[in-house]
């Protein structure tokens, strides 16, 4: 049982939350372009003083930890580490595309559904991976193109739920019976809190000093927050 705090920065949308216990305590979220490195730590601190927190009474700090945005990573991870250090508390990485399953499954809440989180990675990239319904990861995280070809690895899942900011990308190409779409599924700091508060009670902790975030591509100098 923990107050964490959850930062989400990996795509284009910047959001935070405060969860106590596995439950959220509040919530703030920025879709403005580029806005990360402005808003992320003023985001921070609204949550910290309308609730009337003391950043020392944080237990831990999740951030969610790739793949994404190269710049967007940076950002959050930065801001982790920095508050991780300040406070001498414990820093939890949460895997982006495992939480972004965990929101199209509250939306989906089938008994035998497979869940494909994506995320755009450029061209007819996508940051992509496979879950079941118990959470376990049935394809690897990777980098796909979206094309025949891997419409017919994902179409042998059966019943699959594809959501994400790369959603409209696969839709242009997937038309298998079996594949499904979620729109209106992003990125949110909300998705991490049952991920984070797991790993919390498993003392499962990053070295904050030497923890990198998952990029899968190498940084173009193009990549936007």
């Amino acid at each position: 049982m923990a107050l964490i705090l959850n930062i989400e920065t990996t795509s284009p949308v910047c959001s935070v939350c405060l969860a106590k216990d596995g439950a959220v305590v509040d919530f703030r979220e920025s879709r403005e372009a580029n806005s990360h490195a402005r808003l992320l730590t003023v985001m921070i601190e609204e949550l910290a003083s309308s609730n009337r927190i003391s950043f020392q009474e944080l237990e831990a700090v999740a951030v969610s930890a790739g793949p994404g945005s190269y710049t967007g990573l940076r950002i959050g991870v930065s801001a982790a580490k920095g508050l991780c250090y300040a406070l001498n508390k414990p820093l939890i990485s949460v895997p982006t595309l495992f939480s972004l399953a965990h929101g199209i499954q509250q939306k989906i809440k089938s008994a035998t559904a497979f869940y494909m989180p994506v995320m755009d990675a450029r061209r007819m990239d996508i940051y992509t991976a496979v879950y079941d319904n118990e959470g376990n990861e049935v394809l690897k995280t990777a980098c796909l193109t979206v094309n025949e070809e891997s419409e017919k690895i994902i179409a042998s899942f059966g019943d699959i739920y594809i959501g994400g900011n790369a959603v409209n990308k696969c839709k242009s190409i997937f038309t298998a019976s079996n594949i499904h779409f979620v729109d209106e599924v992003d990125c949110d700091s909300r998705w991490m809190i049952n991920i984070a508060e797991e790993k919390y009670r498993q003392n499962d902790f990053e070295n904050t000093a030497y923890f990198e975030p998952v990029y899968l591509k190498e940084f173009t100098g193009k990549a936007g927050n």
